[in-house]
């Protein structure tokens, strides 16, 4: 309705309103209804003002009048809510109610979406059931307060939100109505209303204060029994789902954002607490719970993070300085790992310590006895719990010493305390690995040397990081030295017991002979690393390189996924800015290295256009990648606009512009580390390592690309897994069916011969080279293929599992594989 269809449309409802006719008003509204679907601006602002203030008798044949014409505007929400509206704000004061029924059942329509516009006047229908003596639907009171949290919205129902108290949070989260079901009595009442009132980044003095009166009051064991079990539940499905409009983020997955104050609140109560190992586990869950990724809002809540890692801090022991230490190597997020850091360095600061050195002495021993082991007698029963490379089991042996499979019943039911808490070890250790082994695999570049004393308390002798270590190779006082039978020794099995400096060994600057030799010492101890060190990746300078002189091109004109390339990223130490198809600006891709002085770029462009080529929120699906290049660490960032375009050097007043340095002087070590961190987001993240773009992609644009990276020449990684496979294929049960030819592996079936790709597991059959496309599954364990030297290489375990599907192809059952050969 245009501002003159407005004009004209008041300008009956005043003239019929001053001849008091009020059947013609009717008729007029019930069209507008119709026409002016959501609209209630100024002047049908004016009119509601009028139309209340008509007399009373006016207004109840006014009421009846559009009552019994309100079926003639159809089952359209808008045109019935138009009415509805209008039946509410004239309605006050009259004997009778008018579709009191189709009211209510409007405002639980409503309580279905997210926020509301103003324009919906939902106040006016709240606000007549408040008068007639009803409560609101939980869900209306729930939109109608995520709709107050918008600044823009909040001043027409400003004075409604002041009335409604009940229920204390909002429903549709499992854990805001577990929380208000065991909430029963006042005081447990107080304090679930005094959680609503964390509004701030951290909490006051006196906001503590009242907690502690409030938990007092209950009892600390009786708090924090019901505040863990509340926050088990943060991040479960909605109860509620809300109807998600086509602009709208994930909003199902999402906090609401009023219980978010909540949150926060119940992260500062339970900090208050007696430390418990509990306390400090949850904290963290709720850390990375709220930094999840939702589709279109990105992390679920910040704020709600911080509030965990603020409460964290707050918290006496080792657990929580080892949750702190864990996050600190899991949480990706610029703001809250921010504040991570922050309590790490103010702890190191206190304790006279390094941040590196707090770290190794945050990660806790898990209750294990010995070097990942320890047993625990619970009556007849012996209870193991081992580490077994990067994960924790529980085993079980029965008084004679029998293994059982299950946890028997005599244990579930005496030692029920016992048992939880192992289980719970068990989640605490995997987690704690996972932290640990990135945590490790970073130390390369850290620079990092260690007492030999102190190295062994903290590293090869500890119960947890133990297990780590000592399937690594080291250097004491420049020898290297690797674990096996027991004890520390060198390349030719001579022990070593003592030393003074230690430091991580490194392939870099090692003689060929040298490496090949430690690969063969861990093949022959049958250990398997905990990430690739003896069969590292080597990147040396190439003539090409020296050629350029300040940059490389060895990692340009690929295509990548954003999202997950800005993962890669983010997990390896490098900050990154998702490109949005917005006309801004936005650094590269940077690592910094302060132990050297320097930061590493990566340049990287958004690839596409709006809509076809992006998230509905407009970030891109897919990067063009470019150079790598090493700046001095204070040099002023460089930055290219999103859409692509040159990168240039943004000065302050009183800088200068700074050059790319040489790559030859670069440390070998950095160098070789930050191309192979640049390889591994290529080989990861690229669009030629999905099978199912052989057609080239949207519009066909990428299959050149797909074509060119998915059977090319093999990538570093790809030349050492082509390395290790050629000592693998003999042990395996498909061996006289396997055989290296080039770039790939060949596989005879009985239907074709197969040439799996080693870099992208792409795969080509005979005759003629056609394609067969066969979609990974994910399994655990992959493969059985007995030894490998080290772990992480999700290629090399597609690569097998496609191997050994394709052997035995007569007896493949996909019908998608089928039909294809």
């Amino acid at each position: 309705m245009t501002m003159a269809d407005t004009r004209k449309q008041l300008g009956w409802i005043r003239s019929n309103a001053a001849q008091g006719n009020m059947g013609g008003l009717a008729t007029d509204l019930l069209r507008a209804a119709l026409v002016n679907t959501v609209q209630w601006g100024t002047g049908w602002g004016e009119m509601l003002d009028l139309l209340a203030a008509l007399p009373a008798d006016q207004r109840e044949r006014l009421a009846g009048a559009l009552a019994a014409g309100y079926h003639t505007v159809g089952g359209r929400s808008e045109p019935r809510n138009q009415v509805l509206t209008v039946l509410a704000a004239i309605s006050h004061g009259l004997p009778e109610e008018p579709l009191a029924d189709e009211r209510a059942g409007q405002l639980r329509e409503f309580g279905r979406q997210n926020t509301l516009w103003s324009a919906t006047r939902i106040d006016l229908l709240a606000e007549a059931e408040l008068a007639a003596g009803r409560d609101l639907d939980p869900t209306v009171v729930a939109v109608l307060r995520r709709t107050g949290m918008d600044t823009y919205r909040r001043t027409f129902i400003a004075a409604l939100l002041k009335k409604l108290t009940n229920p204390v949070l909002n429903v549709g989260e499992e854990w805001a109505e577990r929380a208000m079901s065991d909430s029963s009595t006042p005081d447990e009442q107080a304090l679930l209303t005094h959680l609503t009132t964390a509004t701030a980044s951290k909490p006051s003095a006196a906001w503590d204060q009242r907690a502690r009166a409030l938990v007092e009051a209950l009892g600390a064991d009786r708090v924090r029994a019901a505040a863990l079990s509340w926050l088990a539940l943060v991040g479960r499905p909605r109860t509620h789902p809300l109807e998600v409009r086509g602009y709208e983020a994930d909003i199902n997955n999402a906090y609401d954002p009023y219980n978010a104050d909540a949150l926060r609140g119940l992260a500062w109560l339970v900090s208050l607490l007696p430390p418990h190992p509990d306390t400090a586990r949850a904290l963290g869950a709720l850390v990375e719970t709220s930094l999840k990724k939702v589709a279109g809002l990105g992390p679920r809540n910040p704020k709600v993070a911080n509030a965990g890692v603020i409460a964290l801090s707050r918290v006496d022991g080792e657990a929580a300085l080892a949750e702190l230490a864990r996050l600190a190597t899991r949480v990706t997020y610029k703001a809250t790992a921010k504040i991570v850091d922050g309590f790490l360095d103010a702890k190191a600061t206190a304790l006279g310590l390094t941040r590196e050195e707090i770290e190794e002495l945050a990660v806790p021993a898990y209750g294990l006895t010995e070097v990942g082991q320890v047993r625990h007698e619970l009556g007849d029963t012996t209870a193991l719990l081992e580490v077994h490379g990067t994960r924790a089991a529980l085993s079980w042996r029965n008084a004679s010493g029998k293994a059982v499979k299950s946890v028997p019943a005599a244990v579930r039911r005496d030692h029920a305390e016992e048992l939880k808490e192992l289980k719970a070890a068990v989640k605490d250790i995997d987690k704690m690995l996972s932290a640990q082994t990135e945590r490790l695999d970073r130390q390369f570049l850290a620079r990092r040397t260690w007492a030999y004393d102190t190295w062994r308390e903290r590293y090869l002798d500890h119960p947890l990081v133990g297990t780590l270590a000592r399937r690594l190779l080291w250097t004491v006082d420049g020898t290297p030295v690797g674990f096996a039978n027991g004890a520390l020794s060198t390349l030719t099995d001579d022990p070593v017991t003592s030393g003074e400096e230690v430091t991580l060994w490194h392939p870099v600057g090692r003689e060929p002979a040298e490496v090949v030799a430690w690969r063969d010492w861990l093949e022959r101890h049958e250990i398997t690393q905990p990430f690739k060190q003896a069969h590292r990746e080597v990147y040396l300078l190439t003539d090409a390189e020296r050629a350029t002189g300040t940059y490389s091109n060895r990692f340009a004109a690929h295509v990548v996924r954003q999202h997950q390339f800005n993962s890669l990223a983010a997990v390896r130490g490098w900050r990154n800015k998702l490109r949005l198809c917005v006309d801004d600006e936005a650094p590269p891709a940077t690592r910094e290295l302060p132990r050297w002085g320097l930061r590493a770029e990566y340049w990287i462009t958004g690839d596409g256009e709006y809509g076809e080529d992006t998230t509905e929120s407009g970030s891109y699906l897919r990067l063009r990648t470019d150079q790598v290049r090493f700046y001095p660490i204070d040099a002023p960032q460089n930055s290219a606009h999103c859409y692509g375009g040159e990168y240039r050097m943004w000065l302050g007043p009183d800088e200068n512009p700074v050059e790319p340095l040489p790559l030859t002087e670069i440390p070998p070590l950095v160098l070789s580390e930050v191309l192979r961190d640049v390889d591994l987001f290529v080989g990861v993240s690229s669009v030629g390592n999905d099978p199912t773009w052989q057609d080239g992609g949207p519009g066909g644009r990428f299959r050149e690309y797909w074509t060119s990276y998915g059977f090319g020449d093999l990538n570093e990684t790809a030349q050492t897994r082509r390395a290790l496979l050629d000592r693998l294929i003999p042990r395996l049960a498909i061996a006289d069916r396997c055989t290296l030819e080039g770039r790939f592996l060949s596989v005879k079936g009985e239907r074709h011969t197969y040439k799996i790709h080693l870099g992208s597991g792409n795969i080509l059959m005979s005759p003629n080279d056609q394609y067969l496309c066969i979609v990974a599954k994910s399994a655990a364990g992959g493969p059985r293929t007995g030894y490998l030297p080290f772990e992480g290489d999700g290629m090399l375990a597609v690569i097998l599992s496609k191997a050994m599907l394709l052997a035995d192809d007569l007896n493949i059952t996909d019908p998608t594989i089928l039909s294809q050969l």
